[in-house]
């Protein structure tokens, strides 16, 4: 199978692909982070390269709803902010809608205000191994729902957010990070689940 991994620059997922013997290459403006197939630069020079499955990253800094208290500083809308999240939009739909049979793109939840079509699920890094949460959406074309691996009852949060501190009382989230590209990072146990299914 021929897999493209669009927006990846730890190369995890393609790996993951790789050991199982699949044609697969990430595709990202920055240069891999280990050795492996990878193309640096703008994924759609490649995407109709004839691949069977894309599984898609796109950034999600203007789209995701922990961004969204910025849009509205002093109760009015953030104009340039708002440009950045259509245009972020565009790029994720033009991802979704690519010729490619099978289709994943994942991000975490979205602001309404761009109006995102309904994901096909949502999935947490506890479910496939790994002591943290990490909410993650998946939008699925052609492929069945990603299927836990290792259920982890026991976990605290990847991210550290103030957002919903009001909620617990005023305590802070206590994340292991504050955002950046680590926390951008697939865990390996999703990558592996990916391959093992989807592969």
């Amino acid at each position: 199978m021929r897999v493209l991994v669009a927006c990846e620059y730890s190369g995890r997922v393609r790996d993951a692909f790789t050991k199982l013997g699949h044609d697969a290459i990430s595709c990202d403006l920055l240069p891999s982070e280990s050795p492996g197939k990878h193309y640096q630069g703008d994924v759609f020079d490649i995407i109709n390269d004839g691949f069977d499955l894309m599984i898609a990253h796109p950034p999600c800094t203007y789209l995701s709803n922990a961004g969204a208290r910025y849009l509205y500083p002093n109760k009015k809308l953030n104009k340039e902010r708002y440009e950045f999240g259509l245009a972020a939009k565009e790029f994720f739909m033009k991802l979704l809608n690519a010729p490619i049979d099978k289709i994943c793109v994942e991000n975490p939840l979205p602001s309404k205000i761009y109006e995102l079509p309904k994901e096909s699920q949502v999935i947490q890094p506890y479910q496939f191994g790994h002591p943290l949460s990490k909410r993650t959406h998946l939008w699925l074309k052609n492929l069945p729902l990603l299927k836990h691996t290792k259920v982890i009852s026991d976990y605290t949060p990847l991210i550290r957010s103030n957002v919903t501190a009001k909620k617990r009382n005023g305590q802070k989230q206590l994340g292991k990070y504050s955002g950046g590209l680590i926390t951008a990072i697939t865990f390996q146990g999703i990558a592996d689940a990916m391959a093992e299914q989807w592969g």
